[in-house]
């Protein structure tokens, strides 16, 4: 089918940047249940890429030109959408109630996505009666500079759903991946806390402090990562070679089920990281700025 109008409900840090995204090539409306400065929100948070010569302020008057907001879920802007976004808040009976209500309201046509970056696809959308039409899209945060969006497919979203999300999303800029299966953490989360999981181990059993640890993401695989991914590297060395080193190493590899009992403790002294000032590490305003602002200067100039 041909996508003209898309509704994104939530507009929050999530949803208002994931209609900024979609606002390159369609009409967006976004529905909220209260009254923000939507327009004036996502003009602050693009401000960076006018700056950074990413976007220019005309290209942006076009793209916000194209975005509306409306208080009314019912409204003709939602129940008249190709394509729907739901970006609340991370709760399963959240987003079941949502979508129940919102079946009532769209067309029997119209494509349901969920932007969630843990929670079934299957199970949310579990009541549906089109729920082939239903389908998980994970934006990584910020979803205007991180170009990777999972489309996770349910026990039940149709080839053809899939495929029509994932040709969206190439038209917007993003790099769509296709998680066949529901499972938990989907792909980039199940790779990201495979790692962590190690990472963690290591520091608990005194190999390494954390700083290194980063330090051997950040200033060596880390390196190759955009360009080299672990199934081309794997290649790239031999399979030869890829199964010695297994046949040698998987042995020793952490495989704990439960969090490590670091993590327990932290939290019982009530380290929470950035939040406390503590974690793993010590976050002082001045290294939490560093982080932060580098990490967006490094994704802007990524998007160039």
């Amino acid at each position: 089918m041909e996508i003209k109008n898309i509704a994104v409900i939530g507009a929050g840090m999530m949803g208002k940047m994931i209609a900024f995204v979609l606002s390159l090539r369609y009409n967006v409306s976004v529905y909220d249940i209260e009254t923000i400065d939507l327009i004036g929100s996502i003009r602050e948070a693009t401000k960076e890429l006018i700056e950074k010569g990413v976007l220019t302020a005309e290209n942006l008057e076009k793209r916000l030109s194209r975005i509306q907001f409306t208080t009314q879920m019912d409204s003709a802007a939602v129940s008249n959408a190709d394509l729907l976004v739901e970006a609340v808040f991370e709760d399963m009976a959240l987003k079941q109630s949502i979508f129940a209500k919102l079946e009532q309201i769209c067309r029997e046509d119209c494509i349901f996505c969920t932007n969630t970056s843990v929670m079934s696809p299957s199970e949310i959308s579990r009541d549906l009666q089109r729920r082939e039409r239903f389908a998980a899209t994970h934006f990584w945060n910020p979803a205007h500079l991180i170009p990777l969006v999972e489309v996770v497919m349910s026990d039940a979203t149709s080839p053809e759903t899939a495929q029509t999300i994932m040709e969206l999303l190439e038209g917007v800029g993003k790099k769509p991946i296709l998680c066949k299966k529901d499972i938990p953490g989907f792909v980039g989360n199940r790779l990201q806390h495979a790692l962590w999981r190690e990472a963690i181990y290591m520091v608990e059993n005194g190999i390494a402090d954390p700083e290194t640890i980063d330090d051997a993401c950040k200033y060596g695989p880390g390196l190759r990562w955009p360009v080299l991914g672990p199934i081309e590297n794997s290649d790239l060395i031999g399979i030869d070679l890829t199964y010695n080193i297994h046949n040698y190493l998987l042995k020793s590899l952490a495989d704990s089920h439960e969090p490590s009992y670091l993590l327990n403790e932290m939290l019982d002294r009530g380290d929470l990281g950035v939040k406390s000032g503590r974690g793993f590490i010590e976050w002082t305003q001045e290294r939490i700025e560093r982080t932060t602002v580098g990490l967006r200067e490094y994704l802007v100039e990524n998007l160039k």
